[in-house]
């Protein structure tokens, strides 16, 4: 069984030749270098195997800043036995602390089915950083949601910055999106778990699965939404059209949206050529925030062997409709 689902693998990992989330273009200091190379063939034996990341491995991953450190992560009061999805934590965030919610984290492994079947697992696997900040952000802008109807596209495992916007903002709907379906299993456990204890503003919470490349998934919420935002969706090549007509038949036609992202390479320029030519006009902040800002210099002078702007500070677009 490991060698035929090692053959089906190997296809696709070959045309990525190393290009996991961080590609799009070369990374500076990562493209071609043969020991990341060997060492990401060997993250991916273990999934097949189906087991955890070792310390060496995560050493060399292109995972290895994790945050911008926006939100405080305990146990949750509320502890039971260990679920198959991972277990029950309480995200707080550090600027405005009296925004809490419980979550539902991986356990960090992905399994064979999960592989070769799932629609991209990238946001099964954790939170990434420009989520993060695109939550955070929605906090401090909490205002700016008042009456909305709000929808997050490719929110991975928790839709972070989608909850944020339901406990923090006085808005009309919030709708929690991705194109997994292990995903989505997870969001609505999250929603039904924190609806019990009471920490929603949003009149209405929901979610379901979306591929923004599926008909029926698109324009069954066509015109729907004054707000749409996505953190971190651009890498990936094959999708990235398909997320920007998602969010324009989304959008009512003086919606907005809200886009976090890295460079990545060329990925982000190459996602805004295709909004321009989708009729979207788009304003680009690298500096938009004073905290982020001061975080991302501190890490730079601080953590050279570790972050990467290119991989890891998101940029800020808001995209509107031409006309």
């Amino acid at each position: 069984m490991e060698s035929r689902v090692s053959d089906a693998v190997a296809t696709e990992a070959e045309r990525a030749s190393g290009e996991d989330r961080t590609s799009g273009g070369a990374a500076p200091g990562l493209a071609g270098s043969s020991s990341l190379g060997a060492a990401r063939w060997k993250l991916l034996r273990q999934v097949l195997k189906q087991k955890h990341l070792d310390d060496c491995l995560r050493h060399v991953s292109v995972r290895r800043f994790e945050s911008f450190n926006l939100f405080s992560i305990t146990d949750d009061v509320e502890r039971e036995a260990a679920e198959e999805f991972g277990a029950w934590v309480q995200y707080t965030s550090v600027f405005y602390p009296e925004y809490s919610i419980s979550l539902r984290h991986n356990s960090g492994s992905l399994n064979i089915e999960d592989v070769l079947t799932s629609f991209d697992n990238t946001g099964n696997v954790c939170i990434w950083p420009a989520e993060e900040v695109l939550a955070y952000y929605c906090l401090r802008h909490s205002d700016a949601f008042r009456d909305l109807a709000v929808c997050e596209l490719g929110g991975g495992m928790t839709c972070l910055a989608g909850l944020m916007v339901a406990i923090s903002a006085d808005v009309k709907e919030v709708l929690l999106t991705d194109g997994n379906e292990k995903a989505i299993r997870n969001v609505r456990d999250i929603i039904k778990r924190n609806q019990k204890a009471g920490v929603f503003k949003a009149r209405k919470i929901s979610s379901c699965v979306l591929r923004w490349d599926n008909e029926t998934d698109v324009s069954q919420l066509e015109g729907h939404f004054d707000m749409v935002m996505c953190a971190d969706c651009l890498f990936l090549d094959q999708y990235r059209a398909s997320l920007v007509d998602a969010i324009k038949r989304l959008l009512q036609p003086r919606g907005k949206a809200m886009v976090f992202a890295p460079r990545r390479g060329t990925t982000l320029n190459q996602f805004c050529n295709l909004a321009e030519k989708a009729g979207f006009s788009i304003q680009r902040h690298e500096n938009y925030d004073e905290h982020i800002s001061n975080f991302h210099s501190k890490f730079q002078k601080e953590n050279q062997d570790i972050y990467d702007e290119n991989l890891h500070y998101p940029l800020l677009l808001i995209l509107t409709k031409s006309g």
